[in-house]
């Protein structure tokens, strides 16, 4: 059954050679995508359209989390989205997970579920990029007053409450931690906005790490993390 009340939205940069199968195989349960081209250099926003998605484009390239802070701004303006998806481009997020996400948030429990690679064992990472994103986990629940396993994994589904209160300012890498931070300091009715997690199969292929996926990548997100 397809979903008409959720959009996917999907920071795109340069990923010409795979973003055409990710959406395909997204709108096979999602019919609403929205990629936003973020500077892209080769043909990732014609691969994008030709497989069905929007497409909304930055002229220079400005970061993930200006992306998705577009990607929002657009999904807000169908007043039946309910419910955005936050996806990769580059193949690494399974549909089955968000499937399972939505289930959870549409039983009206929580308005935000963060998706978490350290809640079974399908994703397979080194023993060292683990150390170090639980480290970066670590640091932001000490900054933000969350509880999470996985700060900083790119799927997440957000109810339309959350989206409309969004603000995010950080472009690049610490957007994952802002995002969390204004999460963790909403209020409705009075009380903190409720939030889950879900074990979700973070796919490391070759292509991902090739694109930022490594244990280097971590290591400036944690390093970012403390800088600012």
């Amino acid at each position: 059954m397809q979903a008409n009340d959720v959009w996917l939205v999907v920071p795109l940069y340069n990923e010409a050679r795979v973003i055409g199968d990710v959406v395909r195989a997204a709108r096979s349960h999602f019919p609403k995508v929205v990629c936003v081209d973020d500077g892209s250099t080769d043909d990732s926003a014609a691969r994008a359209e030709e497989a069905g998605a929007i497409v909304v484009r930055h002229p220079v390239n400005l970061g993930q989390g200006a992306a998705l802070q577009t990607g929002f701004d657009y999904a807000l303006t169908d007043p039946a989205m309910q419910f955005c998806v936050t996806f990769d481009a580059d193949g690494q997020h399974q549909i089955s997970d968000v499937q399972a996400m939505l289930d959870l948030i549409r039983a009206g429990d929580v308005r935000v579920v963060f998706g978490s690679r350290f809640l079974d064992d399908r994703t397979e990472a080194s023993g060292l990029k683990k150390l170090v994103l639980r480290m970066a986990v670590a640091y932001t629940n000490l900054t933000t007053g969350t509880r999470l396993t996985d700060a900083h994994n790119g799927l997440r589904v957000l109810h339309r409450d959350v989206v409309e209160r969004l603000d995010i300012t950080q472009n690049r890498m610490a957007h994952a931690s802002e995002i969390v931070a204004q999460i963790g300091a909403m209020r409705f009715d009075g009380r903190q906005v409720t939030y889950a997690e879900a074990p979700v199969h973070i796919l490391y292929t070759d292509y991902s790490k090739a694109k930022g996926q490594s244990l280097w990548n971590a290591v400036n997100i944690l390093a970012e993390l403390i800088w600012r």
